[in-house]
């Protein structure tokens, strides 16, 4: 039963507790335009790739593929022309806090967990399986923005924090006619995953993103095409002072990884709202959750 202490509740769970079981892996001789297919179908961010012997080998993310875009390299190219190795591993009886700070340290979004006793692969944990994890705590938790509803009171609505206190702030944005190219080199640079495309008029036109262009690379277009051509619109976003837990809601229904933010009016974007920047928070989305010790029951 997991326990709130030193200012975090992840301390009692176990990666087991949040991996998810479906690993999706593919030989390291497959293309990298087939390996686009997979990431796409299965809504994955990476896949793990193995030699003649099944052993896992490698890592290949959408940044790698995105990288093998800006490098011109063919899309016909074998996975074990990009793949970062070796996997980083960890096993599902590891607590979820050795796996966060590993992943942190690291630099890393994600780890394989292996059998125990075993170098089978049982599951993979990535970031926002780990706000999955809290979201599920933090929505069965009395003091939750539903609970607080239901009771239709708001005098723990201090308790919450608010999407400006976790967002990054700074907004690295494009207009619309510079290019592919431009766009990777900013994504590389600032470690994002997606980036804010605006118009002639400085206003939000919509959003790339790394998926939005290892999908261009599958499909040839050419890295000098304008931006406009691929982006994705309207832009997702939610308000400076929406509550955490409902700006990780959408996200995790909606099945995106961030959300722009606004300050009052859509089209004044201060920041950007990642399910990373909600697990490197390592607690819930309830100050309660890191001032006091409370102890969080088990929910189904």
């Amino acid at each position: 039963m997991p326990i709130v202490f030193n200012k975090t509740i992840l301390k009692g769970l176990l990666v087991s507790e949040a991996m998810r079981k479906q690993v999706i892996s593919l030989p390291k001789e497959t293309t990298i335009d087939s390996s686009i297919n997979y990431l796409i179908k299965y809504k994955v961010n990476a896949l793990l790739t193995t030699d003649e012997k099944d052993k896992p080998v490698g890592v290949v993310s959408k940044t790698d593929i995105m990288g093998a875009y800006y490098a011109a390299l063919p899309a016909e190219s074998p996975l074990e022309y990009i793949m970062s190795s070796p996997p980083l591993f960890c096993r599902p009886g590891d607590s979820l806090e050795s796996a966060l700070d590993t992943m942190r340290s690291r630099g890393i979004y994600r780890l394989y967990a292996l059998e125990p006793n075993s170098e089978e692969v049982a599951g993979v944990l990535a970031y926002p399986d780990i706000v999955g994890l809290l979201y599920r705590y933090c929505r069965s938790c009395e003091h939750s923005i539903v609970a607080r509803r239901q009771r239709k009171r708001d005098h723990n609505a201090m308790l919450h924090f608010k999407v400006k206190e976790v967002m990054t702030p700074a907004v690295k944005a494009f207009i619309e006619n510079e290019s592919l190219a431009e766009v990777m080199e900013g994504l590389a640079m600032h470690r994002f995953g997606a980036v804010l495309i605006r118009d002639k008029s400085n206003l939000p036109a919509g959003v790339v993103s790394k998926t939005d262009l290892i999908l261009a690379y599958k499909h040839g277009l050419a890295a000098d095409v304008e931006a406009k051509t691929i982006i994705s619109s309207p832009v997702r976003s939610c308000e400076e002072n929406d509550f955490l837990e409902d700006a990780i809601k959408e996200m995790i229904f909606s099945e995106v990884h961030r959300l722009f933010v606004h300050r009052q009016n859509p089209q004044d974007v201060v920041g950007v709202l990642s399910l990373s920047d909600a697990a490197r928070l390592r607690s819930g989305s309830c100050h309660a959750c890191v001032s006091s010790r409370i102890k969080v029951d088990d929910h189904n």
